[in-house]
């Protein structure tokens, strides 16, 4: 009874605080501007099962793609033993499907055994990617960052270890007290990894390694589930609806803006009120100078971002030294997000736009911008090639939120790069980028 009093306290203690995580990065995603969802479904879904659950976009690179699946295969099948483990720590039972789906649940235990050994052999070879051979793309990332890729690896060999501890000591406690520890079948590690290490043990010994490994298996899931929310890999769960929600218009495909088509209708007289603009009215942003400028869908981008560089390793730019890192680019505006979203949950006054009215996504000036993470430089080199686009396993568009940043510099401060200028002003003026003195369209008088 004690056991099941702690369960159901650190458990529904831990839910509930990685809920309220979730729901506030939900918020911060939302503080983007409504866009649209258009297009066939059919195509969206199919992007959820070959890209996010699939893994298809992976294989580009297969080596790191075939461990990255092993740990990906070994995660989900693990959590049908999760289930088991919150069903036995609930109600104070062991082993809850053991004689409830016969052959079937020897069949699980097998798969999860051998897809965990495939798992930590993988994590081993990320770790040593990352700290031995130093592959660039990684050991690029300083700071929290870096502990941050090491620290989920370090955690799943903590996990691993959990497993076998827990399932080599109960096999061997099935031979001594059958009747509290029902026959799981012969298991493809605990089997014989069990009697090997534990079998000159003595039974309370076991007793108390079989629960130690059961509940550090149950705290470390809990403790991933709270630490998700502060990490990169928050993919694993965000990259389903990324995937679905991703744009499916064609590759460099800019959408209009509002603002501009309405005005452009009203010159040419396409709208119904064709009267000039009040002086007093105030002019529209173009682009994004801020996260709430962007749409919620790059926000959401930013946090499915698995960091793992391979848009910035494909980026031409980058590649020939200059400043921009699309992966840079989308942890830039998670964590302008997130400061955004903490400064207006503090409902300080000093944070509104007009003090008169509460703090608010519509209602808010901090005297900062994303110009402040991403500097004019760095959108500046972009090319727009999409090779960023590309080459994200999880179908982010870091392209996006440059355009807009570009567009908001441009059309909004009048500002720019000085060799942009000149052909600006061209177009402007002449209607042709290179400022030909003849009408652009006098070719198709002549005779």
């Amino acid at each position: 009874m004690i056991q099941q009093i702690l369960f159901l306290i650190i458990a529904g203690g831990a839910s509930f605080y990685a809920f309220r995580q979730f729901m506030a990065i939900r918020q911060t995603i939302l503080l983007g501007q409504d866009e649209e969802i258009s297009g066939d479904s059919a195509e969206r879904w199919r992007n959820v099962l070959l890209i996010a659950f699939g893994q298809k976009k992976m294989f580009k690179r297969w080596i790191p793609a075939v461990f990255h699946l092993f740990i990906y295969v070994a995660f989900i099948f693990t959590q049908i033993e999760l289930i088991e483990i919150f069903i036995d720590g609930a109600f104070g039972v062991h082993r809850f499907f053991a004689d409830k789906i016969g052959g079937l649940y020897n069949l699980i235990l097998n798969t999860i055994e051998v897809l965990s050994v495939l798992a930590f052999v993988a994590t081993f070879i990320f770790l040593a990617r990352r700290n031995l051979l130093k592959v660039p793309r990684l050991y690029s990332l300083n700071g929290w960052p870096k502990l941050d890729g090491n620290l989920i690896l370090i955690f799943e060999v903590v996990l691993l270890v959990a497993i076998f501890t827990m399932n080599g000591t109960d096999a061997v406690l099935q031979g001594i007290d059958p009747d509290h520890y029902p026959d799981t079948g012969t298991l493809a590690v605990s089997s014989w990894l069990g009697p090997a290490l534990f079998g000159g043990l003595g039974e309370g010994t076991l007793i108390v390694l079989e629960r130690m490994g059961w509940w550090l298996h149950l705290v470390m899931v809990l403790l991933f589930l709270n630490y998700l929310p502060k990490s990169k890999h928050l993919h694993i769960m965000l990259a389903f609806p990324n995937t679905f929600f991703s744009r499916l218009k064609s590759r460099g495909e800019m959408d209009n803006m509002p603002e501009i088509m309405n005005e452009v209708k009203s010159m040419m007289g396409l709208t119904e009120d064709t009267g000039e603009a009040s002086m007093e009215e105030e002019l529209p942003e173009f682009g994004a100078n801020d996260v709430t400028g962007l749409s919620w869908i790059d926000i959401l981008g930013a946090y499915t971002c698995t960091e793992c560089g391979r848009c910035t390793s494909e980026c031409p730019a980058n590649q020939t030294g200059k400043k921009l890192s699309p992966r840079k680019v989308m942890m830039d505006i998670r964590d302008r997000a997130e400061e955004v979203y903490t400064k207006i949950e503090s409902g300080k006054e000093e944070y509104a736009a007009n003090p008169e009215q509460p703090v608010s996504k519509d209602n808010f000036d901090d005297g900062k911008s994303l110009f402040d993470y991403i500097t004019r430089e760095e959108i500046h080199a972009c090319t727009t090639c999409n090779a960023c686009v590309e080459a994200c396993p999880v179908l982010i568009n870091p392209l996006e939120p440059i355009l807009k940043m570009r567009r908001y510099e441009i059309l909004t401060e009048s500002a720019g790069p000085g060799d942009w200028l000149p052909m600006f002003n061209a177009i402007e003026n002449s209607g042709a980028a290179w400022s030909m003195t003849i009408d652009r369209e006098e070719w198709t008088k002549a005779e």
